[in-house]
């Protein structure tokens, strides 16, 4: 076993590497950007370097800073987590170069599953099914169109590397192809610095099946399935083990074809061959089809962890150090249900735009598993994936562990920016989904209803008393409310997005409090630190850029009600388009003077790894625009300006 080890990368992914590290008595070492040097991952390491700015590119990217410090600090091996040089096999050639050994698949193994058009061609010799598609060289435009015709629309425009849903793009019919493709490219070229792209055919009730390998260069194990068929704009939302209504057969089958497809390229280490299946008429074993291999350890690799019972991270150190593999297949036992969500950082509501902001507080319930790169106090960065934490629940059968998601996910407190939390615990709820009636589409087909937020609730009224009774800041005077007459009554409006609920306060002492609420009466009581309804129902209270008020299964964020607060943007304009998000603007579509229609797109902002168009409100005539190709932007930032059109146009 390695006495020293470094992680090529930052956030959850680092923190859990250096958790199993621990356990197995391995020193690790952490590198940082500039603006990671106080990053959870760099507090917990043995050691930490700094190895440049912010930039992934100035940072994570840079292989032989990467290197240069494992070799200054000892380490015998490097550990590339996921996503950054996970994958790159020029950095596996390097690090071996230097004397290291990588923890993960030689590069060969990842060069032969890099391309998805090259392991499709290799998978379809090793007797792995293939999606009807075009996987040829041939990048023209027009030569792509005509394929995409021959194999029948819908089609998916795919990168030919990478993955993530990045470069990927579902068209519909002909006459979308060329802005889809246009699209897709532009993103991969970004994304992966390979704009090359394929066709396949879009299957219409589709299921994401993905199976967890484990190969140390001589044999090859799998692990079971995961579906990942929850998807929003092709990013995983939740996943979980084993897969719904998977049969001894098809598991049998789907194991079979991922081993196959291991042992042909010897892989060694943590990998997923992700399949994609046809669900419309169940899981049958001549309905799936191989899409890629994540040649690397997965994001959800803890549904596995949790139904296996083993620790992949410490397989993935035991096999590189060049132990065998530590279990034969027969000797691997799924047990139980698994779930695991992706607690982000963004605005649901605004589109699922990433967000930024700093912590103000992070809590998560000691009956789950959280991982987590961020503490209380962290800043959401713009310049990474805005993920908070992955929280994984498990149980004996699918329904109790999803009952232990939803309750972890009730008793789950953020503060200091937006997240997913509601929309997640909407999901785990989800009719369908709770009867395992699970595809990749179910997300966008109920997104309306999945966002929808109950009126009058009477929980919220109370958190909204709740808020009001923290934003008083009464002293705790024994004649705090008192007059003559009658007790002092205030008025606080508290706003919720765009609305305002006015709050009238009562203080019946200096620990007791009568709120209404609408046409809702609570009686409060206050245990010196936080207040509790009359029906015993607790509620915390945190201060951030807002009040974020917790109680069981709901949260709420209020601002108080500042009558003199006026928007900056306000003297711009409505029809000004101001950045949603911090960013990188990364091409424009219009020019000043140019005539739009409504939808029409304006411009491509890069944020957080993702590419965002921006559209026209309305038609009108472009009037300004504010800032260059290439120009680093914070939100709200103006970026167009349109005018009326004259009378006679549009």
């Amino acid at each position: 076993m390695f006495r020293k080890i470094l992680i090529a990368n930052r956030g959850e992914i680092a923190c859990r590497i250096i958790k199993t590290a621990r356990r197995l008595g391995v020193a690790t070492v952490a590198v940082h950007s500039d603006v990671d040097a106080h990053a959870l991952h760099v507090t917990l390491a043995d050691q930490a370097v700094a190895i440049g700015g912010a930039a992934p590119k100035d940072s994570y990217l840079k292989g032989g800073a990467i290197i240069a410090a494992a070799l200054e600090t000892g380490a015998e091996a490097i550990h590339p987590g996921y996503g950054f040089l996970s994958e790159n096999p020029d950095f596996v050639d390097a690090v071996q170069r230097a004397g290291l050994v990588f923890i993960g698949p030689s590069a060969k193994a990842i060069r032969a599953m890099g391309l998805k058009d090259a392991a499709k061609a290799l998978m379809k010799q090793a007797g792995v099914p293939v999606v009807p598609g075009y996987h040829g060289a041939n990048q023209d435009g027009a030569f792509l169109a005509e394929q995409a015709e021959r194999i029948g629309y819908p089609v998916l425009i795919k990168a030919v590397a990478g993955g993530g849903g990045k470069g990927m793009r579902r068209v519909e019919n002909a006459a979308d192809f060329a802005e889809a493709l246009r699209s897709a490219r532009a993103e991969a070229a970004n994304a992966f610095g390979n704009d090359a792209v394929l066709i396949e055919k879009y299957v219409s009730a589709p299921r994401h099946v993905e199976v967890q390998v484990f190969g140390d260069g001589r044999d090859a194990v799998h692990l079971f399935e995961r579906d990942c068929s929850l998807q929003r704009r092709h990013q995983k939302v939740i996943e979980e083990a084993p897969a719904p209504g998977m049969t001894d057969e098809m598991r049998h089958a789907m194991g079979e074809a991922a081993v196959r497809a291991a042992k042909a390229i010897g892989y060694s280490g943590a990998g997923t061959i992700e399949f994609i299946v046809d669900g419309s008429e169940g899981l049958r074993p001549d309905r799936f089809w191989f899409m890629e291999m994540n040649t690397r350890l997965q994001v959800e690799h803890p549904v596995t962890e949790a139904v296996t019972g083993l620790d992949l991270v410490e397989w993935q150190l035991r096999v590189a150090s060049g132990e065998p593999l530590p279990l034969r297949q027969e000797e691997i036992r799924l047990t139980g249900h698994a779930f695991e969500v992706r607690l982000y950082a963004e605005d649901v509501a605004a589109g699922f735009l990433p967000a930024t902001g700093r912590l103000a507080h992070l809590a998560f319930p000691d009956h789950c598993r959280a991982d987590t790169g961020v503490q209380s106090g962290d800043e959401i960065s713009p310049w990474y994936d805005p993920m908070i934490a992955k929280i994984i629940t498990h149980g004996p059968t699918r329904a109790i562990a999803l009952s232990q998601l939803g309750r972890a996910l009730d008793e789950t407190q953020v503060a200091g920016t937006v997240t997913n939390l509601a929309f997640l615990s909407a999901l785990a709820r989800h009719r369908g989904f709770t009867r395992g009636e699970v595809d990749t589409g179910l997300i966008a087909r109920d997104l309306a209803s999945l966002m929808e937020t109950p009126q009058n609730d009477r929980l919220e009224s109370a958190m909204a008393a709740a808020a009001a009774l923290h934003v008083a800041a009464l002293p705790a005077d024994p004649l705090t409310g008192f007059s003559l007459w009658s007790p002092l009554t205030r008025r606080i409006t508290l706003e919720t997005g765009a609305d305002s609920i006015d709050v009238d306060l009562t203080m019946e002492g200096p620990q007791a409090a009568r709120l209404r609420v609408v046409d809702q009466e609570f009686q409060a009581v206050c245990n010196g630190q936080n207040w509790t309804l009359a029906r015993d129902v607790a509620l915390k209270v945190v201060e951030a850029d807002g009040l974020h008020v917790f109680a069981p299964g709901k949260t709420a964020r209020f601002r108080r009600h500042d009558p003199l607060n006026r928007d900056a943007s306000a003297g711009l304009g409505s029809d000004v388009t101001l950045a949603p998000m911090p960013g990188l603007v990364r091409a424009f579509f219009v020019i000043a003077g140019q005539e739009v229609q409504a939808g029409q797109p304006l411009c491509v902002l890069e944020a957080m790894k993702m590419e965002h168009m921006l559209k026209a409100s309305r038609a009108g005539r472009v009037a300004e625009v504010f800032v260059r190709e290439g120009a680093q932007i914070a939100a709200g930032d103006p970026l167009v300006q349109l005018a009326a059109l004259e009378a006679g146009h549009g």
